[in-house]
């Protein structure tokens, strides 16, 4: 399981440098190590400012965008991301993406920009990774405080069964393509600002393959691709968060030219809870408790999303005070220990009274040189005080 950089930092694909900037500051003061107690923080700050850095930078954001995570990765480890390097004017009108004495180590970013590039027949054939897919997985706060194996069904992509993924009966006669004549590239020359441009793209009709059949398998349509429904299970680990993304490699759409399968995204929902508020690891809670016990004091229970706990109310509280319990709230993600939970006191105005309690009250109130009588109005004026 791993996280893209759009989803390190929690904001959408078309987000603006000014949101991936506020989402960074929000993240880095989150997981700061001098500040989180959380196990895995220093190296959870190393990927935000790493996710930041690339999402700000429009060359790097393009390529990210264009190649996908671990695509992206791979090439930055060759030196094929980021400045230094050859610069401009030199026959690579990226300028400072490539580098130095190592081959042609942005072979492959070149060629999804163009459509081709340096690497002519022997790249066109090569095995490719399949696309990502996406999908959803709804929990429950007491799903999450504990971590759960979550269960789901969701309709794919999947290798064709009929005809193994080929797109056509293994019978089939092969022919020469005859828009590509058998090369499964196509060329056109262009000008550009730049200058005037090659541009080799795979040939659409027999889609890079250089040669065309004379049937197509029934079961796909030629695709070589059907949908079926799949069902799989995902370890939801303990405080993950609404909006957060979990990773299962391999489990998206099949590759091409005998790449591995994409993966699968599952975006993470969690359903709002009736007697919680979540804000990170924190959980708040409104308890409602008896005018007496506000100003004698008392020992409440306090219900948590693993049971109850108990709190000391102390004399004299007021009306919304707010307390604090250590340790009750949600696990940290992938760390020890628990965020706090927070329970604000609401004090509750009795609607109807017995005569021994309006007696009490109104003695309550001429002791404290009021004289009311026990009507409507004077109950108003005890909630208005609280």
């Amino acid at each position: 399981m791993s996280e893209d950089f759009y989803d390190v930092l929690g904001v959408s694909r078309d987000a603006d440098e000014d949101e991936i900037k506020k989402a960074y500051r929000k993240k880095a003061a989150e997981y700061h190590p001098d500040v989180s107690e959380a196990a895995d923080a220093e190296e959870k700050f190393k990927q935000i400012k790493k996710a930041k850095e690339v999402l700000t930078d429009d060359e790097k954001r393009q390529m990210y965008d264009q190649l996908g995570h671990e695509r992206f990765e791979q090439a930055e480890k060759r030196g094929g991301v980021g400045g230094g390097g050859g610069g401009r004017g030199q026959g690579n009108p990226f300028g400072g993406m490539g580098g130095g004495g190592q081959g042609n180590p942005f072979e492959d970013i070149f060629s999804q920009f163009f459509g081709g590039g340096g690497g002519g027949g022997r790249q066109r054939n090569r095995p490719r990774q399949g696309q990502n897919i996406r999908t959803q997985v709804t929990l429950d706060l007491e799903e999450v405080f504990e971590g759960v194996e979550k269960q789901f069904t969701l309709t794919r992509p999947e290798e064709c069964s009929e005809c193994d993924g080929r797109g056509h009966p293994a019978e089939a006669d092969v022919n020469t393509c005859p828009e590509c004549n058998g090369q499964g590239q196509t060329t056109t020359v262009r000008d550009t600002p730049l200058g005037r441009v090659q541009q080799t793209q795979t040939c659409r009709r027999c889609e890079g393959t250089g040669e065309t059949y004379s049937e197509t398998c029934s079961g796909c349509g030629g695709d070589g691709v059907t949908r079926e429904e799949a069902t799989l299970s995902v370890d939801i680990p303990a405080g993950i968060r609404n909006g957060q993304t979990l990773r299962m490699e391999r489990e998206g759409a099949p590759g091409e030219n005998g790449g591995p399968k994409g993966d699968l995204l599952i975006d993470i929902n969690v359903r709002d809870h009736d007697d919680f508020e979540r804000d990170g690891d924190d959980l708040y809670h409104r308890l409602p408790i008896s005018f007496p016990k506000a100003v004698f004091g008392a020992t409440v229970e306090v219900p948590t999303v693993g049971g109850t706990t108990e709190l000391e109310i102390p004399a004299g509280t007021q009306s919304g005070e707010e307390f604090r319990i250590r340790d009750e709230g949600m696990p940290h993600l992938r760390g020890r220990g628990h965020g706090d939970l927070y329970v604000q006191v609401q004090i509750v105005t009795p609607e109807k009274l017995n005569e021994e309690q309006k007696d009490a009250l109104e003695a309550f109130a001429e002791a404290g040189g009021e004289s009311v009588e026990i009507n409507e109005g004077f109950f108003e004026k005890i909630k208005k005080s609280f």
